[in-house]
């Protein structure tokens, strides 16, 4: 049939497995330290980018609804959740929002009733891309979130002979240092394959 049949590249395209949610990632490099990891989930996530519109010929006579040349784009919403069946101080603190860890005791964690500029935080998720896919050259797809803050907040679901787990959300957000700026971009980088190096011995009489 003519039309029905997929592109001849698509296993080099397809984005696989669930991937990360990360504090930093080096897209120049596709390396990442494991420290990094917010946590494990379960489920994998979820990532949307909404923008949001104004029609500004709504109101005018004789022009059809989402005239091109008339509609603005207002903002995007960026958000990215998901549930992890993990939880420590620090993975805490990042779904609570506005907390910090107690200086004295790295066990507690507490709650603040105001929000500082440190608890927007940029977030990454990358996940394994393309037909290549070693640990060395793999391929990736990266979204980097921009002054992110958990507007999920901390929650936590519990049940006879299952792991706990904990919801959450987190919303990308613009800044004054540039408001015109969309609050994330992302890298998709297709892998190459992996290169191995031997070395041989010889016994001479």
């Amino acid at each position: 049939m003519k039309f029905t049949q997929i592109p001849s590249d698509t296993f080099s395209h397809l984005q696989l497995n669930a991937g990360l949610l990360l504090t930093d990632f080096t897209p120049a490099t596709g390396t990442l330290d494991k420290a990094d990891i917010v946590g494990a989930t379960s489920g994998g996530v979820k990532f949307t980018a909404k923008p949001s519109y104004t029609d500004f010929g709504d109101d005018i006579d004789n022009c059809p609804e989402n005239m091109a040349e008339l509609k603005r784009l207002d903002s995007v919403e960026v958000t990215i959740s998901g549930t992890f069946v993990t939880v420590s101080p620090s993975s805490a603190v990042s779904t609570i929002g506005a907390a910090d860890i107690d200086p004295k005791d790295a066990t507690h964690v507490v709650p603040r009733a105001d929000l500082k500029t440190t608890d927007f935080k940029d977030l990454w998720w990358v996940g394994d891309y393309s037909d290549q896919n070693g640990d060395t050259n793999g391929g990736f797809v990266a979204i980097h979130m921009k002054k992110t803050l958990s507007t999920g907040g901390f929650a936590l679901t519990s049940d006879d002979k299952k792991k706990g787990q904990f919801d959450f959300e987190y919303t990308a957000h613009y800044s004054m240092e540039d408001p015109t700026a969309i609050p994330y971009e992302l890298y998709i980088k297709a892998g190459t394959a992996e290169t191995s190096t031997t070395t041989s011995t010889g016994t001479g009489a």
